[in-house]
């Protein structure tokens, strides 16, 4: 049996990956900018979220009256919720330093993982090329 998945799968699921650990990123940085706002709620992206980004954003189409039809957005930009269950300071700020800075950290890594691996598929297509 052949590989299933395509290269250009491969390659656009990479990217996605990238883009929700920008976002991700992108949220945890607002936090840290925010973290002496008074009144300032913590933001992040979820999960559910990001999927229905991914979602809005793809080529599903409705072929069936029982399917789920998926919300389209004229934005690519994912949305933020409030997180919940942080404690607040007296002035109503709840933006925790090490928590921001550890959801830095670990989209930085993810990005990291993905770029990793996208080099990887460049080398053995520049090798392919190359061979004679």
């Amino acid at each position: 049996m052949g590989n299933t998945i395509s290269d250009a799968a491969i390659m656009s699921a990479l990217g996605r990956q990238m883009t929700r650990a920008v976002a991700r990123e992108a949220a945890a940085a607002g936090n840290l900018a925010n973290l002496d706002t008074p009144g300032y709620q913590t933001r992040e992206v979820s999960f559910d979220q990001q999927l229905q980004t991914q979602l809005a954003a793809s080529a599903v189409t409705v072929t069936n009256s029982r399917h789920i039809p998926t919300a389209k957005t004229g934005s690519n930009a994912i949305p933020t919720t409030e997180t919940e269950g942080l404690a607040a300071k007296r002035d109503g700020n709840n933006v925790q330093l090490d928590h921001e800075l550890l959801k830095m950290t670990q989209a930085a890594a993810d990005f990291s993982q993905a770029e990793t691996v996208l080099a990887n598929k460049f080398k053995q297509i520049r090798y392919a090329i190359n061979e004679k």
